[in-house]
Order: structure tokens, then sequence, then C-alpha cells
């Protein structure tokens, strides 16, 4: 006789599966019309699908009840993602971006992420009682580093192709997909000196010393330079086998357009065995293999690689939803929720724009004030910062005494946890409303102007379509029109 069989793998395809149906027959509305990115519904999806409240997604179930298996799980489900995801963004910026538009990208990476680094650790430093400088540069570096995901709200979809210039498009994800990479030495400048000063460098000597050998030695050296020169060689490499076997008709249509998704794949595993940066590997291959543009401009027209990386972003933050702690930002006893959420609001307000508007002088494709606050305010925090979370996690694990994990180690992975969290669910919920709700305060803002104009005998609209508010029409009016 048939019985229900409610397995773990039956409810997570159904429950995916549906949402991705139910989404895509509104897709259109809610990305064009509303502006809504591709990280809040799913996340909100995964929050209901969790075992706070549906019990669909039951995370430690599939962790065998470990926490420490859970964190596992979490850092190889975003490295595969970002990996995949920064080999497609390589690959769809122009012919040699980075070659030609390396002196704004200096400024970005190097003073605009020291900037984002040193006011985003002093807000927490400021907001967290108890915590000490050292460790909230620890948890400032992981929410440094800015997401391309949720970067897409303003170089991906109308709002972008509206009111985006394609030049700041590309800078905005370029230098997304680059800092996600560019994050281990801020991190691990604070875990070493953690790990080898901290309680007295108790369980683990050698000091400052030390820490800095292995931050300049193993960090830039290691991690860092081989991971730059291996996603060049794999990239310059992938491209030259794929144009041969092109030139020589050995390759079908479907196995060329998933070629740059296999060497985000490639690369994650690769890096992963030797042990050095994949991210920025990834976006390093994308953008040699696009070196001649001529995958580029024979793909521009495939959806492949943007259907793969719209189900990767469904997926991951659903995941996120699921996974987060949320009781903890209540429960923790580290911090106070109101304490959060004005460390949210702050970080949000302060952790980019003030850096952005000091460098944009030197930036080309940052023009006028107007441009500098959304590159500012868009540099949101999202899969990366979970990434290094995780990473943070598993070295602390290993921050021992007599195989115990070390009380300043333990102290720093509750907090790191209840606070990048905190910050990353802040900017999914900010930066994923601030595109449509900015949109409804203009068109409120046009309306009220409207109606002052026909109470004092002013013209109609008109004067309004040339300053502006006629481009907040809805879309398909626009359409229409033209």
């Amino acid at each position: 006789m048939p019985t229900l069989s409610l397995v773990n793998f039956n409810l997570v395809s159904a429950a995916f599966g549906g949402f991705i149906v139910v989404f895509g027959l509104l897709s259109h509305l809610l990305k064009d019309g509303f502006y809504l990115g591709e990280a809040l519904i799913p996340l909100l999806t995964g929050v209901w699908l969790s075992p706070a409240a549906a019990n669909v997604i039951r995370p430690l179930d599939y962790a065998h009840g470990e926490e420490e298996n859970l964190h596992a799980i979490t850092l190889h489900f975003s490295r595969l993602v970002l990996c995949v995801q920064l080999v497609i963004v390589g690959v769809h910026l122009p012919s040699q971006y980075l070659r030609y538009n390396w002196k704004s990208l200096a400024w970005l990476l190097g003073p605009g992420m020291i900037g984002m680094w040193l006011s985003t650790s002093l807000l927490v430093w400021a907001m967290v009682p108890h915590l000490s400088f050292l460790h909230s540069l620890a948890i400032g570096a992981c929410v440094t580093p800015t997401d391309p995901i949720l970067s897409n709200a303003i170089v991906k979809g109308a709002f972008a192709d509206q009111h985006i210039p394609k030049d700041l498009q590309r800078i905005i994800i370029s230098e997304s997909g680059a800092n996600d990479g560019l994050g281990y030495p801020f991190l691990f400048i604070a875990l070493y000196l953690i790990k080898y000063t901290g309680m007295g460098g108790e369980g683990q000597p050698g000091g400052v010393r030390l820490a800095m050998a292995y931050w300049f030695g193993e960090m830039w050296m290691y991690v860092i330079v081989l991971s730059v020169i291996y996603g060049l060689v794999v990239g310059l490499l992938a491209s030259k086998l794929l144009h041969w076997a092109e030139d020589r008709k050995l390759v079908d249509r479907e196995s060329y357009q998933i070629f740059a998704i296999a060497q985000g794949l490639f690369i994650v595993g690769t890096c992963g065995m030797i042990g050095t940066d994949e991210v920025l590997a990834s976006f390093i291959a994308g953008n040699a293999f696009n070196y001649d543009n001529r995958f580029r401009t024979q793909t521009i027209d495939d959806s492949l690689q943007h259907t793969t990386d719209m189900l990767l972003n469904y997926a991951i933050f659903a995941w996120f939803g699921a996974v987060c702690p949320w009781s903890s930002f209540v429960h923790s006893g580290l911090v106070s929720i109101g304490r959060l959420i004005g460390l949210g609001v702050l970080v949000l307000l302060l952790r980019r724009i003030p850096i952005v508007y000091a460098l944009h002088f030197q930036i080309r494709q940052i023009q006028g004030l107007q441009q500098c606050l959304i590159t500012g305010f868009f540099g949101p925090i999202g899969v990366s910062a979970i990434f290094y979370l995780s990473v943070s996690l598993e070295f602390l694990g290993h921050v021992t005494v007599e195989g115990v994990v070390r009380d300043d180690a333990a102290i720093l992975a509750e907090d790191i946890q209840v606070v990048v969290w905190f910050l990353v669910m802040c900017s999914i919920v900010g930066h994923g409303l601030s595109v449509p709700l900015g949109k409804l305060g203009l068109k409120f803002v046009g309306l009220i102007r409207s109606r002052r104009g026909k109470v004092k005998g002013c013209p109609e609209p008109e004067e309004f379509q040339e300053s502006g508010i006629a481009e907040l029409a809805p879309i398909s009016q626009t359409n229409r029109s033209r």
C-alpha cells in the first residue's frame, strides 16, 4: 500500500522546485516592476521553510546533528557559488577590462578596502560591549568585501538600464568580484595576531614575529600571489584549448556555453586541494579566459550562464534563510538586539559611503555626487561575508590549549557568528528594498509636485517629464509610449 515518504530529499526537492515555479511565474513583475533583487525573496522563503517555521529544510539533519558539519556545508556551498559566479562575472566584463581600468580598481581595492575594514571594525568595537579591537578587526574583515550577487540590483535589470551608466555598472561589479578574493589578508592579519598573541600566546607560542611571518609569507605570497598566477594560467589555457577545439569543430554548442561554469568548478576543486584563494583565482580566470572577447561576443545572447547564476542565487540565499541563527540575535547574551540594529544601520551608512566619497575624485567612472552616493551605498554584504565567517570558525577551532579551544577563540567564534550573520541579513533586506523604496519615494514626490502645479495653475506634467520624473512611469507604459 502506498505511503507518504517525507524524507529530507523529497521535501527539499518539492519545496525548492515549487518556489522556483511560483517565483518564476511572477519574476518579471517582481524584478522589473517592483525592482526586487534575487536575494530577498529566496531568503524569506528559506526562513519560512526553516526549522523555526514550516520545518521543511532541516539543516542540522543534513549535518548529522553537528554544528561543525553545518559550518563546513555552508563554507563549501559558499565556495561553489562564489567561484562559479565570479568566473561568469569575469567573462562578461569587456576584453582586458582589468588592464585598462587598473587605476580605478587600485583606488577601490587599496584605500577603499582599508577604509571599509577600519570603519566597520571601529563601529563593531563601539557597539558590541566587551569586545577587543583586535577581535573587531576580524569581524570587520568578514564584511569588508562587497557581494557581486547583491550588487546585481544596480548592475542588472530595468533599474540599471534606466539609471546607471555602463561604465559605473562595470566598475561596481569588477570591484565586487576582485575584493571578494582579497578579504583574506584583512581577515588573517587579525586571526594570526589573535592566535599567537591572544592570552599571551597560550598554547600557540611565537608572538607577533611569527604572526607577521605567516601573514607575509603564507597569506600574501602563497594564497594571494599564487591564486592570481594560477587563475591567469587556467583562464588563458582554457581559452586557447576552447578556441583550438572550436576551430576544428570538435566542440558542440552546449559544451561551449557551459565551459566557463566548468572552469569555476575546476578552480574550486584544485585551489581547495592546494590551499590557495579559489575566489580570487576564479575572478582572474574569468577575465583571462575572455582576453580576446571571443567567448563573450559568441555567448552574449545565450541564457545558460545567467540561468545557472540565477539558480545558484536562489539556492544559496534560501539556505542562508534556513541556517541563519535567528534566535541568537535576541538571546546571545553578548549584545542586545537594540545595539545590533543600531550597528546594522550605522554599517549600511558609514562602512562605505565616506571612503567612496573621499576617493571618487580619483575614479573616472564615478561622475558627480549622485553616482558617488550610489556607488557608496551599494556595496552590499552577502555570500562572501558568510564564506569568510566560515573560514574564521574553521581557523578558530584550531586555536587550542591541550586539545581544547582557547577561551578567547571560543568567545570570538560566538561573537563573530552573531554580528556577521546580523549584518548580512541587514544588507540583504536594506539593499534589497532600497531600490523599490527609492522609486516609490520619487513617485510620491512627483505626485506631490504635480498636485501643487495644478493648484497653482502650472502646466501639466510635461515639465516633470523634462526633469526626469517621467522615467518613473511603469515599464509597460514606457514601452507602449515608445
